[in-house]
C-alpha cells in the first residue's frame, strides 16, 4: 500500500474514532445536551437570524417595498454619518465615557473581592457581601431617580452640605462637566459588588496548599495577596478585561437617556442615543442601522485586537 493511501486510511480511522466518541458522549449525557437546545435556539432566533436585516444599512429602506425590494445605496449612509456635524461629538462622548468607566471601574471589583476575601468574621463577611451586592438589583430608573433626589439643587442632601459651608448650590444633573463622573461612579456603586462575585469564585479555586506554603515561608497577608491571590485570579482578570474592551463602544442607552437633558446634551449625547433619535423618532431606519453597524464593527475590531495582544503577552485569551 502506498504511503499516501496509509495516511488517508489513518485520517478516516481518526475521524471515525472521534465520531464514535462523540456519539457515546451524547448517549451518555443526552439530558445535558437537551438543556442546551433553548440556549442554541435563543442565539439562532434572536442573534443570527436578525443579521439578515443588517443589509438595510446599505439600502434606502422603504417599508412598503421590504428589505430586498428597497434600492441599493452602498456606503451612502456611512458617508453621511462620517461627514455629519455630530460624528466627532458622538465618538468623543462614547469613547470618553467608556474609557473612563473602564479605567475607574474595572479595578474596583478586584479590590473589593480581595478585601471581602480577607475578612475572617463570617457574619461581617456576609454583611459586606449583602451590602455591596444589593445595589445591583435596583433598576436603572431607580438609580437615576436617587441621583436626581440626592443632587437636587433645592432639596438634595449634597447641596444641603454645600449650602452649610456657605457655597452656592450646584445643579449637577444639568452641568456637562459632571455628567461623565456621575454616570461612571453611580455605575461603580451599583455594579462593583455584583462584578466581584466572579473574582471571589476564582479566589476560592486557588489551591489552599499554596497559602499554607507561603505561611510556612513567613509571608505576610499582603505578600500572600500579591504573590498568591493576584497571580491566581489573573487569567480571570485578563479574560474579563478582553470582554470589557470588546464592549467599549457600547455605552448603555437607558441610563444615558434618563440622565440626558437639553443642558448636558453636549457631554451626554452618545451613539446609542443618536441611533434612537434618528431611527425611532425620525424614522431614518437605514441611516440609524448604518450608525449602529459602524458601532458594532469598531467593537469587533477592538475585541480581536485586545485578544491578540493578550495572547502574545500573557498567553491568556478567549481563543
Amino acid at each position: 500500500m502506498k504511503p499516501s493511501t496509509d495516511i488517508t486510511v489513518s485520517v478516516r480511522a481518526g475521524k471515525g474514532t472521534q465520531w464514535a466518541l462523540a456519539s457515546k458522549s451524547f448517549r451518555r449525557n443526552w439530558d445535558l445536551y437537551l438543556i442546551l437546545i433553548p440556549v442554541i435556539a435563543y442565539f439562532i432566533i434572536f442573534k443570527y437570524i436578525p443579521m439578515y436585516g443588517v443589509q438595510i444599512a446599505f439600502r434606502d429602506f422603504m417599508a412598503t417595498k421590504g428589505i430586498t425590494g428597497s434600492p441599493w445605496a452602498g456606503f451612502k449612509h456611512f458617508r453621511r454619518f462620517f461627514d455629519s456635524y455630530y460624528f466627532w461629538r458622538l465618538l468623543g462622548n462614547t469613547l470618553g465615557i467608556s474609557v473612563y468607566q473602564l479605567v475607574a471601574g474595572f479595578p474596583v471589583p478586584i479590590i473589593l473581592s480581595l478585601m471581602i476575601n480577607e475578612l475572617r468574621n463570617k457574619f461581617l463577611k456576609k454583611t459586606a457581601q449583602l451590602v455591596t451586592y444589593a445595589p445591583h438589583f435596583l433598576s436603572v430608573v431607580v438609580v437615576v431617580g436617587m441621583m436626581s433626589l440626592f443632587l437636587s439643587p433645592q432639596y438634595g442632601i449634597v447641596n444641603k452640605v454645600i449650602k452649610f459651608f456657605g457655597k452656592e448650590p450646584i445643579f449637577f444633573m444639568a452641568k456637562p462637566e459632571y455628567f461623565k463622573t456621575l454616570y461612571v461612579f453611580s455605575g461603580i456603586w451599583q455594579n462593583a459588588g455584583w462584578d466581584s462575585i466572579i473574582y471571589l469564585a476564582a479566589i476560592v479555586g486557588i489551591d489552599q496548599e499554596i497559602y499554607e506554603a507561603a505561611t510556612v515561608d513567613g509571608a505576610s497577608r499582603f505578600q500572600k495577596i500579591w504573590h498568591v491571590t493576584l497571580p491566581g485570579i489573573m487569567p480571570t482578570v485578563i479574560i474579563l478585561l478582553i470582554l470589557n474592551s470588546g464592549r467599549i463602544m457600547n455605552v448603555g442607552f437607558e441610563k444615558v437617556f434618563l440622565m440626558q437633558n437639553n443642558m448636558n446634551i453636549d457631554a451626554s449625547d452618545v451613539i446609542s442615543t443618536y441611533v434612537y433619535r434618528s431611527g425611532i423618532l425620525s424614522a431614518q431606519y437605514s441611516f440609524s442601522a448604518a450608525v449602529d453597524l459602524f458601532n458594532s464593527v469598531i467593537n469587533c475590531i477592538l475585541l480581536v485586537a485586545v485578544n491578540t495582544i493578550s495572547r502574545k503577552v500573557s498567553e491568556t485569551s478567549l481563543w
